[in-house]
This record gives structure tokens, sequence and C-alpha cells, in this order.
């Protein structure tokens, strides 16, 4: 854990000297604050967060691969990354260090959302279960982005090439449902259950199940084991 802790302190100091991850974390900030309040002044009799939920998850389909292109992506370029291969540790120890770096700088920024439904509750009853249920269905969606931006960053020096890489491969995850029309039967299934978004709909409702924590924590892992075997690839 020590070593894993050493590359996420590593990565979160690489973070906060950088002007990309300010800029890309205020944008965030301001665009799902834009759409929190143009959602609650239309529909001001409203006491809910189901505008923010609603459409958060589409622009954390750009963020997510916009704070990870660089992380493998720039070190390949530079040439930092063999040295830190060459250091006692593991590829998995390297791939979760970044992980978990990316993760706290998600939660950093979701947490500066707060604002929103404490605003609300001000004004009158809100139902709080449903609000901690989105906001754990957006660190479940976050931390699914993430390791697909880290999947991507992984194959690649250019980190366009890496964040639109990520950011296609979110985009048809979250619309597979919708792009396949109306499917019925086995390939409507198969639709529903690969979609992000479906998953996520249903714990935003304020119903967090098995079913969808399982989805999320699987894609997380195959991305992980992806991006761990494709920087071990380098040591050969």
């Amino acid at each position: 854990m020590n070593k894993v802790f050493f590359v996420t302190k590593r990565e979160l100091g690489s973070y906060f000297n950088s002007v990309v991850a300010y800029v890309v974390v205020i944008l965030f900030l301001v665009i799902t604050g834009s759409i929190f309040w143009l959602s609650y002044f239309d529909e001001v009799s409203v006491l809910s967060m189901r505008g923010f939920f609603n459409q958060a998850p589409l622009f954390l389909a750009f963020f997510a691969p916009a704070i990870t292109m660089g992380l493998f992506a720039t070190e390949k370029r530079s040439g930092t990354l063999e040295l830190l291969m060459t250091m006692p540790i593991s590829n998995f120890q390297i791939v979760m260090g970044k992980f978990f770096a990316a993760m706290i700088l998600l939660a950093v920024v979701f947490a500066m959302t707060l604002p929103y439904p404490y605003t609300l509750s001000m004004l009158g009853a809100l139902d709080w279960g449903a609000v901690f249920a989105g906001y754990a269905g957006l660190m479940l969606l976050g931390a699914t982005y993430t390791a697909i931006g880290l999947m991507a960053s992984s194959w690649t020096r250019d980190q366009v090439v890496a964040i639109l890489t990520a950011f296609a491969i979110c985009m048809f995850l979250y619309l597979i449902d919708q792009l396949v029309g109306q499917p019925t039967g086995t390939a409507a299934y198969i639709a529903e259950y690969a979609s992000t978004s479906y998953h996520f709909r249903s714990i935003a409702r304020g119903v967090i199940e098995a079913r969808n924590v399982v989805y999320y924590l699987s894609v997380i892992g195959v991305c992980l084991v992806v991006t761990t075997l494709s920087i071990g690839a380098r040591r050969w």
C-alpha cells in the first residue's frame, strides 16, 4: 500500500501543479452549476436534484477522460514511465496509484457541488436519500470512466488521442441502449445491461441494487487489468 500511496501522492502533486486540471475542473463546475440552476428555475415548485443528475453524467464522459488523458500518455512521451517502472513497484500498483489519484480529484470536484442540494434543503423538504444515491451513482460512473480513461491513456503517447478514444468509449457505453433503437428480448437486455446510463438511472432513483454495483465494478476491473497488461508489455 505504501507504494500505491507513493504513486497516488505523486500524481496528485502533478494535478495541482497543472493548469489543465484547474481549467477542466472549473469548466465542469460551471457547466453543471448552470444546469442545476436552469433546471431549478424550470421546475421551481419541485425541490429535486433530478436535473443535475440527469445531465451531469453526460459531461462526466468528457471530464473523466480529460483528467486521465496524460496519466500514461505524457509519461510515455517524456520517458518517465520507463524510469518509474525500474523502481521496485509492480505494474498493478502503478495503475492503482494513478487510479486513486484521479478518483480523489473526482471526489473533490463532486464535493464542490454539495452546496446545490444544501441550498435546496434550505428552501423545503429535500429527499436526501435520493441525493446520496445520486452521488453514489456519480462516483461509480466516474470511477468507470476514469478506468476507461486510464486504459486509453496506456495505449498511446498522444494525450489528444487518449482523450478522444476514452470519450468515444464512454459515450458509446452511455448511449448504447439508445443507439440500438427499440430492441426486444435478448438484444434489449444486453443493450440495457451494457449501458452505463441505464445503471446510473436506476441508482439515481434512490435504489442501489447489487446488479448495478456489480456492473460498474466489473467494467472498472476489466479496464484496470487491461491497463496493467498494456503497460506491462513495455517491460519486454
